[in-house]
């Protein structure tokens, strides 16, 4: 019988917190100063899982990766660099981002096609490669389990803070771990977004299971965060597991399947939303819940299209409940619902009732606004779909930061 015996159950900091995995993260030049390139390597042979950018324009080390996710069974690393996305750079952003798989590889005595490589920063501008090549031979020598922070801080762009987590728990008299890093402040949307996301494991999971089961809980947390609506072209999100923790490999429908799929679906719900509070010239974290609709996707339509409109982001910061821009935007999200049956309820407070019914004078309405975490549900009332996203307002600040990204 399947048992979960928790002796650790908190969320901590450390994609190498699961067993086999090192890490480190340096300044190699792409940047003036701050850390540029990170190693995450594992001691054994790991399998895979990824979920890349839907964006028509891809990156060179998002055609590499993915060509490498079909090519081998298992991997040994993924190595990243920031401040340059090598995306819209032609044929040599591909020799490129080879030459980043294969100089790892060499490093680490295994095939390039057990490498991964991932790229985020400005677009259009080729690789400083021979700086990159020098900080590779370097950073391999560096790799430690104790290097978390570093390889978090190295996969920043115009992030503010580190976003680095893991979980640690029992199956099967078994501690296992769940570690993550992710990177994103700005351009981020569903089906990805400008940001990069890595998971570690020290469970044993078969590759088309792991696929499925990063899959499903990625469209769950990642594809369910809106800054403002533009999908990069370099988004990833990899995992890698090594097996170190000596279960046995999960088999879905079990007890203990289950249990792991709630703990890393915690650490990328955790990842995700640490982007959100992050969101360029964020103030205000949103959580728009949307019940009632015709299915679930239906729901799911009406709760991105709020999380996307720059005139609720606006009203959210300036703290007006104008309960107008969210109902109109549920208009136009193209699910079916009867406008008159719909309820608006900001931090447990109504706002609007059935039949436009207005609840609170505005300037009461507006207190709700006033608090850094809002809490938007919208009721439907229609049938049983549900579905919640993840947003942020806009401020000046935004436009202060894109407005000047290059320089």
């Amino acid at each position: 019988m399947h048992e979960e015996k928790i002796v650790a159950n908190k969320i901590k900091e450390g994609i190498t917190a699961p067993k086999g995995f090192k890490g480190a993260g340096i300044h190699c030049g792409i940047k003036r100063s701050r850390k540029d390139l990170a190693l995450i390597v594992s001691d054994t042979p790991a399998t895979a899982a990824a979920v890349f950018t839907l964006n028509k324009v891809q990156a060179a080390p998002v055609i590499v990766s993915k060509k490498h996710l079909k090519k081998s069974e298992t991997f040994k690393a993924i190595i990243v660099n920031s401040g340059n996305a090598n995306a819209c750079t032609g044929e040599r952003g591909f020799e490129d981002a080879m030459t980043m798989t294969e100089e790892t590889a060499a490093a680490l005595c295994v095939c390039p096609q057990e490498i991964f490589v991932a790229s985020t920063g400005v677009i259009g501008e080729p690789l400083p490669i021979e700086k990159i090549v020098s900080g590779i031979r370097q950073i391999v020598q560096q790799i430690d389990e104790s290097n978390y922070i570093s390889v978090a801080e190295a996969i920043m762009t115009t992030d503010t803070f580190v976003k680095s987590t893991s979980s640690t728990f029992m199956i099967d008299g078994k501690e296992v771990s769940i570690g993550g890093i992710a990177k994103g402040s700005g351009m981020i949307h569903p089906n990805m977004a400008t940001m990069l996301g890595f998971i570690t494991t020290d469970a044993a999971i078969e590759k088309k299971l792991f696929q499925s089961l990063l899959k499903r809980n990625v469209d769950k947390t990642f594809n369910r965060i809106v800054v403002d609506g533009d999908t990069s072209t370099n988004d990833m999100v990899i995992a890698l597991a090594n097996g170190a923790s000596g279960l046995d490999p999960l088999q879905i429908g079990t007890a203990s399947f289950d249990i792991f799929e709630n703990k890393l679906h915690e650490v990328l719900k955790k990842l995700a939303l640490d982007i959100i509070r992050d969101g360029e010239g964020a103030t205000k974290l949103i959580e728009i819940t949307v019940q009632g609709a015709p299915s679930d996707e239906d729901a799911v339509k009406a709760a991105r299209t709020v999380a996307l409109s720059p005139l609720v982001k606006t009203a959210i910061h300036g703290e007006d409940a104008n309960w107008g821009r969210i109902i109109a935007a549920v208009g136009y999200s193209g699910i079916e619902f009867d406008p008159a049956k719909l309820e608006i309820i900001i931090n447990g407070t109504h706002i609007l009732r059935k039949n436009y019914i207005v609840t609170l004078p505005n300037a009461v309405a507006n207190q709700t606004l006033q608090s850094s975490n809002i809490e938007l549900l919208i009721k439907l009332n229609l049938n049983g779909g549900t579905a919640t996203c993840w947003t942020c307002d806009f401020s000046e600040e935004y436009v202060k930061i894109n407005g000047s990204y290059r320089s």
